[in-house]
């Protein structure tokens, strides 16, 4: 537990980076789904670019990123990130649990659209695509301001 404390600073640095990079591809997944459904047809060359490009978003990126920041997170909370009786964490937890389901949420559409049997529109994708931000908007004011 000391030596994690001794590099507790570069441990919060990892998971904020992380999640800048989990954010980006939160952000950009439900965009490539926009053109995706309303762009390409199913088994089309550009159906097949986005499918590539939508995994390698996922497999690359958005899923290690995720890892890395839960990890990172989960070794702040050990070493006392939180004060367990303030609400402002339990928000930022609750948050980050949606944030994770939002991304499992997004994995999921991957799967159809590989499949060839999304049924969702472009203005699905562009509605969902506001998920993230409010979550993310709600995190950093739980954790910066704390006004709960």
């Amino acid at each position: 537990m000391d030596l994690l404390r001794t590099y507790y600073d570069w441990i919060k640095a990892l998971h904020i980076m992380a999640v800048m990079a989990w954010m980006a591809g939160l952000f950009y997944l439900p965009r490539l789904y926009v053109y995706h459904a309303e762009r390409a047809v199913v088994g089309s060359e550009l159906d097949q670019t986005f499918q590539i490009m939508e995994e390698k978003l996922l497999r690359v990126i958005m899923n290690p990123a995720m890892i890395v920041a839960w990890l990172a997170g989960l070794v702040m909370l050990t070493l006392g990130a939180f004060d367990w009786g303030s609400v402002w964490a339990w928000v930022k937890i609750l948050a980050v649990v949606a944030m994770t389901g939002a991304h499992g949420w997004m994995a999921a559409r991957r799967k159809e659209f590989a499949a060839g049997v999304n049924i969702r529109k472009g203005r699905a994708y562009r509605l969902f695509n506001e998920v993230p931000t409010v979550l993310m908007v709600l995190i950093v004011v739980a954790v910066v301001v704390r006004p709960f």
